[in-house]
């Protein structure tokens, strides 16, 4: 994976380098606001640490101009640190933010967490599921049972697909929704379990009365495809 790092100071932008490129990442450094749009443009790049103070272009905009056309994520890294910043940075746009000074270590921690969530959502996007009698279609946003299409509403279908993409794994609540619904949501996290409720409302029957989800109790939630 290649990480794209926007940072004028040198010092700074090589040692976020080099931490990336220990943990297995390819990296590409841009010094500028203007630069760091046509490597973007140039190359495949799986996530972006964004400085805000930039020369020729400044982050916000950079951050602004990406989403445009791109959901990859990125984690401003900026001496900004205020409140009314991080609100600013992330409704630019941004996934995460993390003020300077900063610990590196930290740092890749959040790029990891970034990664993982965007490939999960990738799966949800593009892969369909058929498991015994549960279908998911995720270009006709269907969930089906034994062939027979199951009405739900978006963040049902969205909150099941989540589950259903890593069938092994429990998710906390705080996962299920930042995955899910993310970053944006702000309702409340025992949402999810209004929907869970709805969920197997509409999908339960002898033999599967919680609707193919599995409670795990003190943590979260688990797609169960026992047949």
């Amino acid at each position: 994976m290649k990480i794209l790092i926007v940072e004028d100071e040198a010092s700074i932008a090589e040692v976020v380098s080099a931490y990336a490129r220990r943990e297995g990442y390819e990296t590409v450094t841009a010094a500028d606001g203007l630069e760091a749009l046509e490597i973007f443009e140039r190359d495949e790049i799986d996530l972006i640490i964004l400085d805000l103070m930039l020369p020729k272009l400044n982050g916000e905009e950079v951050c602004r101009r990406i989403r445009e056309k791109s959901s990859v994520p990125i984690i401003m890294l900026t001496a900004k640190s205020s409140e009314s910043d991080v609100v600013y940075g992330l409704d630019t746009g941004a996934n995460d933010y993390v003020s300077k000074p900063f610990s590196p270590r930290v740092l890749m921690a959040r790029v990891r967490a970034q990664l993982r969530l965007r490939e999960t959502r990738d799966n949800i996007a593009s892969g369909a599921y058929a498991g015994g009698r549960i279908e998911i279609d995720p270009e006709r946003v269907e969930i089906r049972k034994d062939g027979t299409p199951i009405p739900v509403t978006k963040s049902e279908f969205l909150i099941f697909s989540t589950l259903v993409s890593r069938p092994i794994r429990t998710w906390s609540r705080e996962e299920i929704i930042r995955t899910a619904l993310g970053d944006d949501y702000e309702g409340f996290d025992r949402t999810i379990d209004t929907y869970v409720k709805t969920l197997r409302k509409k999908l339960a029957e002898p033999g599967h009365e919680n609707g193919w989800i599995k409670t795990i109790y003190g943590f979260g939630y688990r797609f169960d495809d026992e047949k």
